[in-house]
């Protein structure tokens, strides 16, 4: 996915975050990439080190469209939701897969439906790669 890299920081508690822009919102993650790198556009991987469990921390989505967005601790990301034959899942964010490890079954109904992740600000990161 291509973002927007907006600033970089480091506090003492916490991993470098990266204030990002999208097309579909704001937030601030973990960034995983040179901690000297500049402002500017980046071709970036999104990991979730975080098992989802629905109902918990993914639920149906009120708004249909792609979202990214801050939500206190958590970073929230809208997208659609498809389980995988191996009992993991994925985010569709826009046309970017993310690889989601699921602690329960997901009900069968929520097969390619729009939903919330709310994942902690430490579980969520991003990784830049060059094209």
């Amino acid at each position: 996915m291509l973002i927007e890299l907006e600033k970089l920081a480091k506090f003492p508690w916490s991993p470098w975050l990266a204030q990002i822009r999208t097309p579909f919102g704001r937030t601030a993650v973990r960034w995983c990439g040179d901690q000297t790198a500049v402002p500017g556009e980046y071709h970036v991987e999104w990991t979730v080190d975080q098992d989802i469990v629905w109902g918990k921390n993914v639920k149906p989505a009120d708004d249909s469209g792609p979202g990214v967005r801050p939500g206190g601790h958590c970073v929230v990301l809208r997208g659609r939701l498809d389980p995988t034959e191996n009992g993991a899942a994925v985010l569709d964010l826009h046309g970017t897969l993310i690889l989601l490890d699921v602690a329960d079954q997901l009900p069968d109904h929520v097969a390619h439906t729009w939903v919330d992740l709310f994942v902690e600000r430490e579980k969520i990161s991003l990784h830049p790669y060059e094209l």
